[in-house]
């Protein structure tokens, strides 16, 4: 229990933390049942969180958040619930942000070259392809 209060954590976490512990699995599944019973454990609460961190904090986009939510087996409704967190006018915001900021530290004088490291570093921040390039057209002309 304590290690859910710590911070939410997904089922996958949970699962994986009881097996480094070497738990039998019959004691691991009263386990997570007892956590999701008293609500430790809630898979909603997690994705909706996970994605509201990594995309204040870390500046995520949407496809690099919803894959790693996958890694952690969370399921595809979860998953667009999770998302429905970030709000369209941040996410754009966000994204014009981290481009202006990455575009001032690209020193090239290739025009098509620095939107191209700029496409790559966005699209690795997982942002929409579209909304990349509609982003550099905006900002390099």
């Amino acid at each position: 229990m304590h290690f859910c209060a710590y911070r939410d954590r997904s089922q996958k976490e949970v699962e994986d933390k009881l097996d480094n512990l070497r738990m039998i699995p019959e004691a691991k599944e009263k386990i997570i049942i007892t956590l999701m019973q008293e609500n430790f454990l809630n898979e909603e609460r997690f994705a909706r969180s996970f994605v509201r961190g990594k995309f204040r904090i870390k500046k995520w986009g949407r496809i690099k958040i919803t894959q790693e939510l996958k890694k952690r087996e969370i399921s595809s409704p979860i998953i667009k619930l999770g998302l429905t967190e970030i709000k369209e006018s941040d996410y754009r915001k966000t994204l014009y942000e981290l481009a202006e900021k990455k575009e001032k530290k690209i020193i090239e004088p290739n025009p098509f070259k620095k939107k191209k490291k700029l496409a790559d570093h966005l699209l690795r921040k997982g942002y929409e392809s579209q909304l990349v390039f509609d982003c550099i057209n905006d900002i390099i002309d």
